[in-house]
C-alpha cells in the first residue's frame, strides 16, 4: 500500500530538481559554448498503422554520404549537374520524397556514409538522416559494409543512430547475446479507435549482415550468423504465438541464393552480379521455416533494383540511393516504396490485407514504376483476418 506523501515531503522532492534546472540553465548563459544535456525527440510510440489503414515505408539503400557539399557525385550524367553535383543531391532527393510520399517510416538499410569520404562519421550521419529528422519521420536504420571505415566503430555507429531523433533503431535485442550490431524487431500496431491497437500487425526485422570477413584465407562479405538466426527464429515464434502477423525483413548483403533470381521471371533490373558472402549461412531456410516473412528487402548493389520470389519469399533491391554512390549515368537514383493495407471489416479494421511495392526515380517526375503485390491476405490461409 502506497504511503501518503505530505506537502512538506513534496516540497523536499520538487526543490532539489528545480535547482537542479535553475543551475543548469544559468550556466548555459554564463558559457553559452558549454554542451547543453538535451532529451532525444522520440516518435509516438508504438508505430501504428494510419486511420486509412495504411502504413508506407520508404526504403533508402546506399546514400554512401560523405561531407556534404564538398563530396562529389559519382557517374551522373552533365545534366544531373556535373562539378555541382555533392551529396546536397542525396540530401534533396530525400526531400523530395519525403514531401510527396510522405511516409510513416524510412528504413536506411545500410552504407548510409561512406567511410572513406566520410572525414567524422557522426557529422556525416546527422546531415545524411537530416531530412527525416527535420520533417520527424520516424526511421530505422541498419549498417552495411561501408558505414564503420571512418571515425567510429559498427556498436558506436549504432548506438549514435539509435540516441537520434526520430530513430526506432535498437544495438541489439535485451535479453539475447547476438552477433553483430543492429538485430532488432520493430512491431507495426493497429490504428487508434480500432480493436487492434495493441496488436502488432506487421513485423519488421532489421538485421547485421556484417562488413567483410576473411575465410580459408579468401576475402568475402560478411553474413547472418548463427546466433542472429536463432533470436531471429524464437523472435518470430513468440510473436506468432501472440498474434500471427505477416512480416518484412531488412539487411544489407544479400544471402547467395540471391544469385539464383537471374534465372527466374523477376521484377526491375539485374544490371550487375549478386555481391553476397562465400558463407552460406542458412538465412533463406530460416526465413522460410519461420513462415511470416513475405518480403526482404536488400542494399549492396546499386545497379540491382529487381524483386524476385525465392520458396514463397519476395526478396527486393532498392536500388542505389546516394549521389556520392557507384552508378550508371542516365540510370536514375531511386528509391523503394513498401505499401502495406489493412482489410476493413464489418466494424473495424481486420489484419493485413496487401503488401505492395514500387520504385520512385529522381527524375524531373518522381517518376513510379514496376509496381507490384508482394503479398495478399486471401493468398495464405495461414493469416486469415479475424473479424472483431
Amino acid at each position: 500500500m502506497a504511503l501518503p506523501v505530505s506537502p512538506a515531503g513534496l516540497l523536499s522532492l520538487l526543490v532539489p530538481c528545480l535547482l537542479s534546472f535553475v543551475l543548469l540553465r544559468f550556466s548555459a548563459l554564463l558559457d553559452p559554448g558549454a554542451a547543453v544535456p538535451r532529451v532525444k525527440r522520440s516518435p509516438p510510440l508504438p508505430l501504428r498503422f494510419r486511420h486509412d489503414g495504411a502504413f508506407k515505408i520508404l526504403q533508402v539503400a546506399d546514400m554512401h554520404f560523405g561531407n556534404g557539399a564538398a563530396t562529389r557525385c559519382r557517374d551522373v550524367a552533365p545534366e544531373v549537374g556535373g562539378a555541382r553535383c555533392s551529396d546536397r543531391n542525396t540530401t534533396r532527393f530525400l526531400r523530395r520524397l519525403i514531401q510527396a510520399e510522405r511516409p510513416d517510416l524510412i528504413a536506411f538499410t545500410g552504407d548510409n556514409i561512406f567511410g572513406g569520404s566520410a572525414t567524422d562519421a557522426a557529422e556525416s550521419l546527422l546531415r545524411a538522416i537530416s531530412p527525416a529528422i527535420e520533417y520527424k519521420v520516424p526511421w530505422a536504420a541498419i549498417l552495411g559494409n561501408h558505414d564503420q571505415e571512418s571515425t567510429m566503430t559498427r556498436e558506436e555507429l549504432m548506438m549514435f543512430l539509435s540516441l537520434m531523433d526520430y530513430s526506432v533503431s535498437q544495438v541489439n535485442p535485451p535479453g539475447f547475446l547476438v552477433h553483430g550490431f543492429g538485430n532488432y524487431h520493430v512491431g507495426i500496431h493497429g490504428p487508434f479507435g480500432s480493436g487492434l491497437v495493441n496488436a502488432s500487425l506487421l513485423n519488421l526485422y532489421f538485421l547485421d549482415s556484417g562488413d567483410r570477413e576473411v575465410v580459408d584465407g579468401i576475402k568475402t562479405y560478411g553474413w547472418i550468423k548463427e546466433s542472429q538466426l536463432a533470436w531471429l527464429s524464437a523472435t518470430s515464434r513468440e510473436l506468432q504465438q501472440n498474434s500471427p502477423a505477416p512480416a518484412l525483413s531488412f539487411f544489407h548483403i544479400p544471402n547467395p541464393e540471391v544469385q539464383e533470381l537471374w534465372y527466374t521471371d523477376f521484377k526491375g533490373e539485374y544490371q550487375e552480379a549478386v555481391a553476397c558472402s562465400l558463407v552460406n549461412s542458412g538465412v533463406l531456410d530460416t526465413l522460410v521455416s519461420m513462415g511470416d516473412v513475405k518480403g526482404v528487402f536488400l542494399g549492396h548493389d546499386h545497379l540491382n533494383d529487381f524483386c524476385g520470389n525465392l520458396n514463397g519469399i519476395w526478396f527486393c533491391y532498392g536500388g542505389g540511393f546516394g549521389y556520392h554512390a557507384y552508378g550508371r549515368p542516365h540510370w536514375p537514383r531511386r528509391a523503394r516504396v513498401i505499401y502495406t493495407q489493412l482489410k476493413k471489416g464489418q466494424r473495424s479494421w481486420t489484419g493485413v490485407e496487401s503488401i505492395q511495392t514500387w520504385k520512385l526515380l529522381d527524375d524531373e517526375n518522381l517518376s513510379k514504376i514496376d509496381e507490384q503485390v508482394l503479398w495478399r491476405d486471401s493468398d495464405d490461409d495461414s493469416y486469415q483476418s479475424v473479424h472483431l
